[in-house]
């Protein structure tokens, strides 16, 4: 039940949360830089099996040891890690791989993945903690 939970909670947080900002930030900031590389409408597909399959390394890796140790702190903490480390790899490498990928998509994406994830993992480990305790 821990994890149906945790993932449950996280997935709809992100989701909801994400969408917020490619929306409102992201989308408009891309358009900006690689409009002509963007995808109109997008593909549902690949983002789907990212969003289920990162929801799901953030639970294993960062989500269920800090619901163990009942600390949302720690959910936080290790889970701006995690995504510092994933959105920072795509950027980095893109920036360094791709022509017109400018420093405002690396910093501003980058800093956006460190803060869902963490309050990602954060909000799965406070409702779990709520439901399940």
């Amino acid at each position: 039940m821990q994890l149906i939970t945790l993932y449950g909670a996280s997935v709809v947080f992100f989701l909801i949360v994400d969408a917020i900002a490619l929306n409102l930030v992201l989308k408009p900031l891309f358009t900006r830089y690689i409009g002509e590389m963007l995808r109109s409408p997008i593909d549902l597909a690949p983002a789907a099996i990212f969003y289920l399959f990162y929801i799901g390394a953030l639970v294993y890796f960062v989500s269920l040891p800090a619901f163990r140790e009942g600390s949302v702190g720690m959910a936080a903490l290790n889970g701006a890690i995690l995504g510092a480390m994933c959105y920072g790899t795509y950027e980095f490498t893109n920036k360094a791989t791709l022509k017109g990928w400018d420093w405002t998509m690396v910093i501003v994406d980058t800093s956006w993945g460190t803060v869902l994830t963490g309050a990602t993992a954060a909000f799965g480990v406070w409702v779990a903690r709520s439901f399940l305790a």
